[in-house]
């Protein structure tokens, strides 16, 4: 909690929001249900190198923040749910971490099963009373698919984060 206290902390988590609320209007529908995002790799940037409260912000705000900028559906607060615990996941699994291909797959191994494939889609049946078993099959297979592209994608940006040492800014009084 004391990095709520940061000013640059504080300024890169708002950057990050608001840039999380942008991707979020970026998406490739497969169907109805079913569709590619990219907002969760920004809050993986706020994960690891914000820590998973201050990710966990980031996460709360975008989705609350994209819902009112653009909203494309009702507001549900379970995707806020899942939006905030995307940061505690990332940031568990990455914050004041040396860059670590297994480190990156398995923080979003995590996300794909229990936030986009598991969360995701119990929040989607209940919001547009779909059967839960059915959605979960096609969007365990979706998620399948996207996992490798999401890791490559990843792994890319927090690599290029690394060797920019954002890190060490943030470090500095």
């Amino acid at each position: 909690m004391l990095q709520l206290k940061n000013v640059r902390v504080l300024t890169l988590a708002t950057l990050l929001a608001a840039l999380a609320i942008v991707m979020g209007f970026f998406k490739l529908p497969i169907s109805q249900i079913l569709e590619l995002r990219f907002a969760s790799h920004v809050i993986a940037i706020a994960g690891s190198l914000l820590g998973p409260v201050v990710a966990m912000m980031v996460g709360l705000i975008s989705d609350i923040g994209g819902f009112f900028i653009k909203p494309t559906g009702p507001f549900f607060p379970g995707f806020t749910i899942s939006a905030a615990l995307t940061g505690l996941i990332y940031g568990f699994f990455l914050y004041r971490k040396p860059f670590s291909l297994k480190r990156v797959i398995m923080a979003q191994v995590v996300y794909t099963l229990a936030i986009s494939a598991l969360l995701n889609t119990m929040w989607l049946a209940i919001l547009y009373k779909l059967p839960f078993y059915e959605t979960f099959i096609a969007r365990l297979f979706t998620s399948a698919i996207q996992l490798p592209i999401h890791i490559v994608i990843l792994a890319l940006l927090l690599k290029g984060i690394d060797r920019l040492q954002l890190f060490k800014y943030l470090e500095k009084k």
